[in-house]
């Protein structure tokens, strides 16, 4: 299986990390385990805890293009926060899942997409003045003028707020890319997160395999 590269447009503040997974069976087949279900609690012991130094670089790394982190546009780590304390916050499919869980306790927002939904060439870059997209089966839309994306050939489909409901995991999905949407005044942080990210997904059956970044342009 060829590696996947994904070009990466210069940013002063971006820590991307970025990786792709392979399941055993679709995901619809694969039940989340105890285990996963325990780290979607805020109070589960993890090796990453979650701050106000964390919450703060990263809506400051998704202020840069102009976008406002706040409202309902706030960062998905921060939604997930919300819903931990609340006690919403779900199993879903396993893919989904690990990305939650590690998102809720490093406090960097995470977005996990099917790969085979998505349309290469992929790359990294700040949304334009007329880009969106519908985020929930409800045909729900976000405006991503100004805030760091992931596009594919038919545009915009994932980033730290919302991903699209055109690249989202379903229960036939194998194949999946995930992207840790770090800041480079969290030292250390984004990688830390995708080791212990990439971990759970080993302890849950999943292979995973690094992404080329390309910045040469």
């Amino acid at each position: 299986m060829s590696a996947i590269s994904l070009a990466v447009t210069p940013h002063p503040w971006l820590d991307l990390g970025a990786f792709c997974a392979s399941f055993p069976r679709p995901l619809g087949e694969i039940p989340s385990p105890p285990w996963l279900g325990e780290l979607l609690r805020i109070e589960t012991p993890s090796p990453l805890l979650p701050s106000d130094e964390v919450r703060a670089a990263i809506r400051n790394l998704l202020r840069h293009g102009g976008f406002k982190p706040t409202g309902r546009s706030k960062p998905a780590s921060e939604y997930l926060m919300g819903a931990a304390q609340k006690g919403t916050l779900a199993p879903i499919n396993p893919a989904v899942d690990a990305c939650n869980a590690v998102s809720l306790h490093s406090g960097l927002p995470i977005s996990v997409i099917d790969l085979e939904r998505t349309h290469p060439p992929l790359r990294v870059a700040l949304g334009g003045s007329t880009d969106e997209y519908v985020f929930n089966a409800a045909a729900q839309v976000i405006d991503v003028e100004g805030l760091i994306c992931l596009f594919d050939a038919l545009g915009p489909c994932a980033n730290a707020v919302k991903d699209a409901q055109r690249t989202k995991t379903h229960p036939q999905s194998t194949r999946t890319l995930s992207l840790v949407w770090g800041s480079i005044h969290l030292p250390g942080r984004t990688a830390e997160t995708v080791a212990w990210y990439r971990d759970v997904l080993k302890r849950l059956g999943a292979s995973t395999e690094p992404v080329i970044l390309d910045r040469s342009f």
